[in-house]
C-alpha cells in the first residue's frame, strides 16, 4: 500500500511548474543569445546546439539505462543546463570538448546525485570548471566579435577585459587599464569572451523578465553585484595599484550571467531571503578575492560552486519561521 505523505500547513496551490520556470529562464537568455550571435556568428549556434543536444541525450541515456527510471528531459532542465554551459564557453571551442563538458555537467554534476532537485552543485558550472581545469588553453582562447564573418574554429582571438585588469594588478600599473575597452562596448557586447558574458544590457533585460515573472527574487543578484561594487570600490578609491573601477568589475567577465542566471538556481541556493543575501555576499566577496589575488582572472564560477557547498549550512542556521510559530 502506498503511503500518503502530507506536509505541514498551510497548503498553497500554484500554477508554477519545473517546466514553466525552466522555460522562463530560457526565454530570459534569448536577448543575450541574439547579441552573441550578432557578435560571434556561427560559432554560437554550433556550440550551443552541440551542448544542448548532448546534455539532453546524456540525461536520457543515464536515466533510462543506468538509473532505470523515467526520463525527465521533458521538464527542460537538461536543455537549460546545455544552454547555460554553452553560455560559459568560448564559441570557438572544439566540438569534442563541448561534448566532454556536457557529459560532466549531466553525469557528474546532476545525475550522480539522483537527478533534478537533488544535485548539490550547479551542473553547468561543474562542467565549465572541469573544462577550465582540464583544457585551460582552449577554454581561455577567446574569439574576437567579428559577427558571421568569423568562422567556427578559425576565429581571431583577443584578450578579455578581465585579463587586462589582472595584468594591471600584477604589475601594479594603472596605465595598463588604458587598454580596456569603453564601458559602452562592455555593456553592449562588443568585446571578446565567452558568448554568454558579452552583453551586460541583454543579460539585465533577461534578469528583469525573470523578476517580473517571479521566476527569481532580487536578493541573490543584488547582493552579489552590490558586494562586488563595494569591494572593488574600496580597492579603487583607496588607491590600490592597478585596481580597476567598480563599473568595470560589474560589466567584465561572467558576473552578470552568474549573478542573474547561475547563482539563482533553485536547488543549489538557500531557501530564505536572508539566507540568499548571505549567499550572495559570499559569492561577491569570493569573486573579488579570486579576481585580485587568484591565479585566474575570473572567479564567478568558482565562487558560486563554493557557496553552493555552504547552502545546506545556511539553510540550517537561517531558517524561515514556521506557520503560526511565536517569536521566542
Amino acid at each position: 500500500m502506498d503511503k500518503l505523505i502530507v506536509s505541514p500547513a498551510p497548503h498553497v496551490h500554484s500554477s508554477d511548474s519545473v517546466r514553466r520556470n525552466m522555460l522562463n529562464v530560457i526565454i530570459a537568455l534569448m536577448p543575450a543569445y541574439v547579441v552573441s550571435m550578432i557578435a560571434f556568428g556561427w560559432g554560437v549556434i554550433i556550440t550551443s546546439a552541440i551542448s544542448i543536444v548532448a546534455c539532453v541525450l546524456f540525461e536520457y541515456l543515464i536515466a533510462r539505462f543506468i538509473l532505470k527510471q523515467d526520463a525527465t528531459i521533458g521538464d527542460l532542465s537538461a536543455v537549460l543546463t546545455g544552454l547555460l554551459l554553452a553560455f560559459n564557453l568560448p564559441c570557438n571551442l572544439p566540438w569534442w570538448i563541448v561534448l566532454i563538458g556536457a557529459f560532466v555537467a549531466i553525469a557528474i554534476g546532476k545525475m550522480s546525485f539522483g537527478g533534478l532537485g537533488q544535485n548539490i552543485f550547479n551542473p553547468a558550472l561543474v562542467g565549465r570548471v572541469f573544462l577550465l581545469i582540464a583544457f585551460p588553453v582552449q577554454m581561455t582562447t577567446w574569439p574576437r566579435p567579428l559577427g558571421f564573418a568569423s568562422s567556427y574554429l578559425d576565429a581571431q582571438t583577443a584578450a578579455t577585459p578581465l585579463a587586462t585588469m589582472k595584468n594591471a594588478l600584477k604589475a601594479g600599473d594603472a596605465s595598463l587599464l588604458n587598454e580596456l575597452p569603453k564601458l559602452w562596448d562592455m555593456a553592449a557586447g562588443f568585446i571578446g569572451g565567452s558568448f554568454g558574458e558579452v552583453s551586460a544590457i541583454a543579460l539585465l533585460v533577461g534578469g528583469i523578465y525573470l523578476l517580473l515573472t517571479r521566476t527569481i527574487t532580487w536578493h541573490i543578484p543584488v547582493s552579489i553585484l552590490a558586494t562586488v561594487a563595494v569591494v572593488a570600490g574600496l580597492m579603487y578609491w583607496c588607491g590600490m595599484p592597478g585596481a580597476a573601477s567598480p563599473e568595470y568589475h560589474l560589466l567584465a567577465g561572467g558576473l552578470m550571467l552568474g549573478a542573474i542566471f547561475m547563482a539563482t538556481d533553485y536547488v543549489t541556493s538557500p531557501m530564505t531571503a536572508w539566507g540568499q543575501i548571505i549567499y550572495g555576499i559570499g559569492i561577491g566577496f569570493i569573486v573579488m578575492v579570486i579576481r585580485t589575488w587568484g591565479a585566474y582572472p575570473e572567479g564567478v564560477s568558482f565562487a558560486i560552486l563554493i557557496m553552493n557547498g555552504f547552502t545546506p549550512i545556511i539553510n540550517i542556521y537561517v531558517r524561515p519561521k514556521r506557520f503560526g510559530e511565536k517569536k521566542k
